[in-house]
This record gives structure tokens, sequence and C-alpha cells, in this order.
């Protein structure tokens, strides 16, 4: 981002320089007005405008907020930065230059909510940030949270696009810097702590900031403690109640306080440190294992959870069975869930995890299934043995009944 801003500035100079030659050349010398104003207009659009998109890119972004600070009215204004939900679902689908060109006529939608007095900018990918008037929020927000979109291929077709946001009510005098911090940690909090549609930036952000921190300086020291505990949550069924199964939850006791996992578990995830504590809970859980069966204690199948973040490890069978084999836990005796994945390119690793696991024994379970990528080809391709519904696939609500939920499970 210090390289975005500073590549600016130099901009900025090298504009300024061009109009103050512009302005000493001879009135009487057409054609050079004529040559450095042409220079001038591609100059700008090389430095202002996005090279793929119908829009401008973070540059424009900087200089706006810049030209607001100046006038005094940036106090009047909004910022946010987006991230586009599954549009990588979209490049898969329709493919890459049918999503350009989708994604394209959803920016100019944008654009036109917003009006000339406001920008869009694209920072990369499909990531962008805005500068709008705050009187403009409210269908800002709507269209953000998701509009339909009519694409022309093979017919006319309707999707639906929304995006993840952070927003930043801008008050007082901020620098463009600032503004992009705010509205960079807003997202980050809505896409990966939160997990909600927006957030707006405000004293609630800097309290999960802090907490961040505190987590991740805590963290090293809390594991060499064996500070986080693992408590067994029961499956039994529903006829007798019997015991046939526990979940492996993780909880962390720090100074005598029980902290909850809506503390810490996202704040790991952001930062991949939530692979160091997976494994810490499987090993802790081989263990028990291993007493209750040295106990002669009856033992049931223990599901463990393992972060999406795995995804991409390509060592992550071998890091499996070296925990389970040295504690010599039969394999039967172990469930592993797994996250559904929201990409084409997650999904075909999570078919490889869940294949290798199945072929050393291991029950495979997927959690949230219904919000990811493809749901249909994760029954059809992978050899799940549970499938854990999301509570989004099921909204029983009090226009609900039990033939609907029937309905939607069939």
């Amino acid at each position: 981002m210090e390289e975005s801003i500073s590549n600016v500035v130099t901009m900025q100079n090298y504009m300024q320089k061009l109009q103050d030659a512009f302005k000493k050349i001879p009135s009487k010398d057409k054609q050079e007005q004529a040559d450095i104003q042409g220079l001038l207009q591609m100059a700008e659009r090389l430095n202002f405008r996005d090279g793929l998109l119908d829009t401008y890119n973070l540059n424009y972004f900087f200089k706006y907020a810049d030209e607001r600070v100046l006038s005094g009215d940036i106090d009047e204004y909004v910022a946010c930065r987006f991230n586009m939900k599954r549009f990588s679902v979209i490049n898969h689908q329709y493919g890459r230059e049918k999503g350009t060109e989708i994604l394209n006529d959803y920016i100019l939608g944008l654009q036109e909510k917003i009006g000339d007095d406001g920008c869009v900018c694209r920072v990369q990918g499909d990531g962008f940030v805005m500068l709008f008037r705050r009187e403009k929020l409210s269908p800002v927000k709507e269209y953000l949270g998701g509009s339909i979109i009519e694409v022309e291929c093979r017919g006319t077709k309707k999707i639906t696009l929304g995006a993840h946001v952070g927003y930043y009510d801008i008050a007082g005098m901020k620098t463009p810097e600032e503004i992009m911090d705010r509205i960079s940690m807003a997202l980050n909090i809505a896409k990966h702590v939160q997990k909600v549609p927006y957030v707006f930036f405000d004293e609630e952000i800097m309290k999960t900031i802090e907490n961040e921190k505190w987590v991740e300086s805590l963290f090293s020291e809390a594991m060499e403690k064996e500070e986080f505990l693992v408590y067994y949550q029961p499956k039994v069924t529903l006829d007798d109640y019997r015991l046939v199964g526990a979940e492996a939850l993780c909880r962390w006791k720090h100074d005598g306080e029980m902290i909850l996992p809506y503390r810490f578990i996202p704040v790991l995830e952001h930062s991949h440190l939530i692979c160091e504590l997976d494994f810490y809970i499987l090993e802790h859980v081989c263990r028990d294992i291993k007493r209750w069966i040295e106990e002669g204690l009856p033992v049931v199948k223990v599901s463990v959870n393992l972060s999406r973040v795995h995804l991409g490890d390509v060592n992550l069978l071998e890091h499996v069975m070296k925990i389970v084999d040295e504690y010599a836990v039969p394999h039967e005796y172990l469930e592993l869930e797994l996250t559904e994945t929201t990409t084409d390119v997650d999904f075909k690793e999570l078919k490889h995890i869940v294949t290798g696991l199945r072929e050393q024994g291991f029950s495979v379970a997927v959690d949230d299934f219904g919000v990811g990528y493809s749901s249909l080809n994760l029954i059809r391709e992978m050899p799940w043995k549970v499938l854990k519904i999301d509570k989004s696939f099921l909204p029983v609500g009090e226009k609900d009944d039990e033939e609907d939920v029937q309905k939607r499970l069939c």
C-alpha cells in the first residue's frame, strides 16, 4: 500500500510539471500546445484509469480523496472497500471474458448510483474502493448487498451479485492514507472475523483489532502451557439417547478466565495459526482415546475439526497420520470434519484430501454444507460419511412447516 501511495505522489508531480510546461509555451505555437495537451490526456488515462474495466484505478482514489481533503468537504463523504462474493464461481461458469463483462456492468451500475460526485476504483482482481456523498449511502448499501444482473449467454439469464464491504463514515479531516487504512480494516473484519456482509469502522473495530493483537501475542505461550482445552460434546441416538460419538470442542483457559471460541478462532484462521491449533487438538484427542483404551473404557468415534486453511497443504494427510499413529489410535475412532469450500480450485484440493483420508480408514464429515461451491458436486464426487447441513440452507421461520423443511432436504 505504501508503494501505491508513493506512485501516486510521483505521478502527480510529473503531471504538474507537464501542466507547468504547457503554460509556458507561447500561445502562437498551437501545434505544440495540442501535442502537450494530448500527452497530458494520455498520461492521465494511463495513471488513473483501470486497464481491465471501464472505471478508475487505485491511483485515482488517492487523488480524488486528496482533492476532497484539500477542499474541506471530505467529512461529507463515506468511503468503502469491497470484494465481490464468490466471483470465481461466475468466472468458472461463464468464462473469464464473460466474467469481466459481467463485473464491468455491475461496477457501471454502482457508479450510476453515486453519480458524478464520487468514484469507484478498482484495486485488483474483484476488489474495489469507493468515495461518495453520505446521502448516497442507502442505495449503495442496497446495491452492494445484492443486485440482479442480466447475463446474455445462451439466452438471457439473471444472476445476483453482492459483496463483502468495509465502510467508513468519514468524520473530521482525514488523509487519504487514513481513510484507506480504516476501510481496509473494516473489510477485513467483515470478511474474515465477523463473517458478515458489511462492517462500519468505529470504536468496536478498534477493539476487535486490539483483540487480534492480544490473541496473536499470547498464542505461542498458551500452546506451550496447554491452555487450550478439549471438551467433548456427546452425540446420541434420538430413540434411546445412547452415546454413539462425540465432537471435540476447543476452549481457552487463560489466567483463570474461559475464553470462548469467537474471541480467538477467527483471529487464528486469518493468521493461519489455526493449523497449529488443529493439530494440537487432534493430538490431545488421540492422547485421550489411547488412555480410554488402556483403561478399558468404552470408546466412541470422536469428530475433530480441520480448518479450510489447511487446503493447499500437500502434506496434510502425512501430518494427520503421524499424529494419530504416534498414539496407535485405530483410525475408525476418528472423524475428521472439513468445511465446505467456496471455489473450484479449493474444491479439487478438498477432493484430494477427502479421498486420501478415506483410503486410510478415517471417517470424513463436511461442515456448513449448502453454502459453498457446487454443493451437489460435493455429494456426487466425494466419499463423505457425514453431511452437517448449514442452518442457512434450512431457514426455519414462522412460515416454514415440517413439509417445507422435508422438501429442502429432498
